[in-house]
Protein backbone atom coordinates (compact mmCIF):
# COMPACT_ATOMS: atom_id res chain seq x y z
CA UNK A 1 0.00 0.00 0.00
CA UNK A 2 1.36 3.39 -0.94
CA UNK A 3 0.32 6.44 1.03
CA UNK A 4 1.39 10.05 1.39
CA UNK A 5 3.03 11.35 4.57
CA UNK A 6 2.04 8.51 6.95
CA UNK A 7 2.08 4.73 6.60
CA UNK A 8 -1.17 2.84 5.96
CA UNK A 9 -1.30 1.69 9.58
CA UNK A 10 -0.79 5.26 10.79
CA UNK A 11 -3.61 6.59 8.56
CA UNK A 12 -5.88 3.89 9.98
CA UNK A 13 -4.85 5.01 13.47
CA UNK A 14 -5.81 8.57 12.49
CA UNK A 15 -9.23 7.25 11.42
CA UNK A 16 -9.60 5.34 14.72
CA UNK A 17 -8.56 8.36 16.80
CA UNK A 18 -10.92 10.61 14.83
CA UNK A 19 -13.78 8.21 15.56
CA UNK A 20 -12.78 8.27 19.23
CA UNK A 21 -12.88 12.07 19.21
CA UNK A 22 -16.35 11.90 17.64
CA UNK A 23 -17.55 9.63 20.47
CA UNK A 24 -15.90 11.89 23.04
CA UNK A 25 -17.73 14.89 21.56
CA UNK A 26 -21.01 12.95 21.72
CA UNK A 27 -20.35 12.46 25.42
CA UNK A 28 -19.11 16.02 26.05
CA UNK A 29 -22.08 17.84 24.58
CA UNK A 30 -24.70 15.78 26.44
CA UNK A 31 -26.57 17.57 29.23
CA UNK A 32 -25.54 15.13 31.96
CA UNK A 33 -27.74 16.77 34.58
CA UNK A 34 -30.71 16.39 32.24
CA UNK A 35 -29.87 12.78 31.45
CA UNK A 36 -29.14 11.70 35.04
CA UNK A 37 -31.47 13.84 37.15
CA UNK A 38 -34.43 14.58 34.88
CA UNK A 39 -34.21 11.57 32.56
CA UNK A 40 -34.41 13.70 29.42
CA UNK A 41 -32.38 11.42 27.14
CA UNK A 42 -34.27 8.23 27.92
CA UNK A 43 -37.62 10.08 27.88
CA UNK A 44 -36.83 11.36 24.39
CA UNK A 45 -35.82 7.86 23.26
CA UNK A 46 -39.01 6.42 24.79
CA UNK A 47 -41.06 8.89 22.76
CA UNK A 48 -39.20 7.93 19.56
CA UNK A 49 -39.51 4.20 20.31
CA UNK A 50 -43.20 4.52 21.19
CA UNK A 51 -43.95 5.92 17.72
CA UNK A 52 -41.66 3.51 15.88
CA UNK A 53 -43.18 1.60 12.96
CA UNK A 54 -41.42 -1.63 13.91
CA UNK A 55 -42.99 -3.61 16.74
CA UNK A 56 -39.63 -5.15 17.66
CA UNK A 57 -38.20 -1.70 18.43
CA UNK A 58 -41.17 -0.72 20.58
CA UNK A 59 -41.27 -4.01 22.49
CA UNK A 60 -37.48 -4.17 22.80
CA UNK A 61 -37.36 -0.68 24.28
CA UNK A 62 -40.24 -1.49 26.64
CA UNK A 63 -38.49 -4.68 27.78
CA UNK A 64 -34.88 -3.49 28.12
CA UNK A 65 -34.83 0.28 28.61
CA UNK A 66 -38.18 1.44 30.00
CA UNK A 67 -38.02 -0.58 33.25
CA UNK A 68 -34.62 0.93 34.17
CA UNK A 69 -34.40 4.45 32.75
CA UNK A 70 -31.83 5.80 35.24
CA UNK A 71 -29.45 2.87 34.77
CA UNK A 72 -29.81 3.04 30.98
CA UNK A 73 -29.03 6.77 31.03
CA UNK A 74 -25.73 5.99 32.75
CA UNK A 75 -25.05 3.12 30.35
CA UNK A 76 -25.53 5.29 27.27
CA UNK A 77 -23.61 8.32 28.52
CA UNK A 78 -20.66 6.41 29.94
CA UNK A 79 -20.54 3.99 27.01
CA UNK A 80 -19.91 6.98 24.75
CA UNK A 81 -17.15 8.21 27.08
CA UNK A 82 -15.54 4.75 27.28
CA UNK A 83 -15.70 4.33 23.50
CA UNK A 84 -14.12 7.71 22.94
CA UNK A 85 -11.27 7.20 25.38
CA UNK A 86 -10.66 3.60 24.33
CA UNK A 87 -10.42 4.50 20.65
CA UNK A 88 -8.26 7.58 21.20
CA UNK A 89 -5.62 5.73 23.22
CA UNK A 90 -6.16 2.42 21.42
CA UNK A 91 -7.00 0.34 24.48
CA UNK A 92 -9.14 -2.77 23.93
CA UNK A 93 -9.66 -1.34 20.47
CA UNK A 94 -11.51 -4.29 18.87
CA UNK A 95 -13.92 -4.36 21.82
CA UNK A 96 -14.49 -0.60 21.52
CA UNK A 97 -14.98 -0.82 17.76
CA UNK A 98 -17.53 -3.64 18.04
CA UNK A 99 -19.29 -1.85 20.91
CA UNK A 100 -19.39 1.40 18.95
CA UNK A 101 -20.63 -0.35 15.84
CA UNK A 102 -23.46 -1.97 17.81
CA UNK A 103 -24.36 1.30 19.55
CA UNK A 104 -24.47 3.14 16.21
CA UNK A 105 -26.63 0.41 14.72
CA UNK A 106 -29.01 0.66 17.70
CA UNK A 107 -29.16 4.45 17.25
CA UNK A 108 -29.68 3.96 13.51
CA UNK A 109 -32.60 1.58 14.01
CA UNK A 110 -34.21 3.64 16.78
CA UNK A 111 -34.02 6.86 14.78
CA UNK A 112 -34.89 5.31 11.42
CA UNK A 113 -37.05 8.33 10.49
CA UNK A 114 -34.64 11.06 11.66
CA UNK A 115 -32.61 11.66 8.52
CA UNK A 116 -30.39 14.23 10.23
CA UNK A 117 -29.08 11.53 12.59
CA UNK A 118 -28.84 8.76 10.00
CA UNK A 119 -25.79 10.18 8.24
CA UNK A 120 -23.80 10.45 11.45
CA UNK A 121 -24.68 6.97 12.65
CA UNK A 122 -24.09 5.38 9.26
CA UNK A 123 -20.67 7.03 8.89
CA UNK A 124 -19.61 6.17 12.45
CA UNK A 125 -20.68 2.56 11.89
CA UNK A 126 -18.77 2.42 8.60
CA UNK A 127 -15.63 3.85 10.22
CA UNK A 128 -15.94 1.32 13.04
CA UNK A 129 -16.17 -1.54 10.55
CA UNK A 130 -13.21 -0.30 8.49
CA UNK A 131 -11.11 0.31 11.62
CA UNK A 132 -11.97 -3.17 12.90
CA UNK A 133 -11.25 -5.19 9.76
CA UNK A 134 -8.07 -3.20 9.05
CA UNK A 135 -6.82 -3.74 12.64
CA UNK A 136 -6.37 -0.01 13.20
CA UNK A 137 -4.66 -0.65 16.55
CA UNK A 138 -1.42 -1.59 14.78
CA UNK A 139 -0.08 1.96 15.23
CA UNK A 140 -0.31 4.54 17.99
CA UNK A 141 -2.19 2.36 20.46
CA UNK A 142 -1.77 0.89 23.91
CA UNK A 143 -2.93 -2.42 22.45
CA UNK A 144 0.07 -2.45 20.11
CA UNK A 145 2.46 -1.34 22.86
CA UNK A 146 1.22 -4.16 25.10
CA UNK A 147 1.20 -6.75 22.31
CA UNK A 148 -2.57 -7.27 22.42
CA UNK A 149 -4.67 -8.40 19.47
CA UNK A 150 -1.72 -9.11 17.18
Amino acid sequence: MQTIWLSGAEWLAVLRIGLGLWWLESWRHKDKKGWFERGTGIAWAADVAGKHKWTAVRSGFDTVVAPRPKAMAYVVVYAELALGLGLIVGFLTPVALIGGLLLNLLYLVLMIHDWAEQGQNAMMALISLIALVSMSWQAWSLDNAMGLFL
